[in-house]
């Protein structure tokens, strides 16, 4: 390795279930309104439009079994998803080829400062103030492809203090995993330890500090923290 004028950056490292090694995180992308149901609770049409993408930053990914309220907002939304994280990568990957690039999977929330991200939704401007920031994308442990397969169908939940806010199911994805990857990389090169969320079902909604959110994605895993 070459000499740096400054420390290098850690890696960014997410666990793996059975196993000591971790997993490396390059990149992390999301999946906008791929839920019909959430797409209409935001205002949108649900209807096959081509995907829309948009990426948090790699350190914003972590296991952890906290979440720190950030700064600057009072309206901040939980966003369950289920996770991707890629072996493999390349550019105008083909469909029926694209789950050979998935590692495996995770449960992870898309945290959102909503009242930041409906400020920059009327001044035309982009979001990454509301969905890059720091901790807002806690992730599960990864649990490997050739463990479990890939996941179609099964439910997305999760609950705020023991109340459930969301309940959909990965069947009702707009797109379907093969076509996320197929999708994105038309627009970026892949590479592995890309991860992408894909999308989250209806009834997100605001979280105080104090509260306790669980969440899971069937035959995946679960995942649970505390707001502070």
């Amino acid at each position: 390795m070459r000499a740096t004028v400054i420390p290098a950056p850690e890696s960014v490292l997410l666990d793996v279930v059975g196993v000591t090694e971790q997993f490396p995180v390059r990149r992390v992308y999301c999946v906008g309104r791929n839920y019909a149901d959430h797409a209409i609770e935001m205002g949108h049409d649900p209807s096959r439009e081509a995907p829309f993408f948009f990426q948090k930053n790699a350190d914003n990914a972590y296991n952890g079994e906290s979440f720190p309220y950030p700064p600057l907002s009072s309206n901040v939304h939980f966003e369950v998803e289920l996770v991707m994280a890629l072996s493999g990568g390349g550019a105008d990957i083909a469909a029926e080829d694209a789950l050979s690039k998935v590692y495996g999977y995770g449960v992870g929330i898309d945290f959102t400062r909503r009242d930041l991200q409906d400020q920059m939704k009327k001044m035309g401007r982009s979001w990454e103030v509301a969905k890059a920031f720091e901790k807002s994308a806690p992730v599960s442990a990864l649990v490997p492809a050739s463990k479990i397969g890939h996941p179609q169908e099964g439910a997305v939940w999760l609950d705020v203090n023991g109340s459930r806010k969301q309940d959909g199911n990965l069947n009702q994805m707009i797109w379907k995993l093969p076509e996320i990857i197929a999708e994105l990389s038309k627009q970026f090169v892949l590479a592995p330890g890309d991860i992408i969320m894909t999308g989250t079902p209806a009834g997100v909604g605001a979280i105080v500090k104090g509260d306790k959110v669980t969440c899971g994605v069937a035959g995946v895993g679960e995942l649970s923290l505390s707001v502070i």
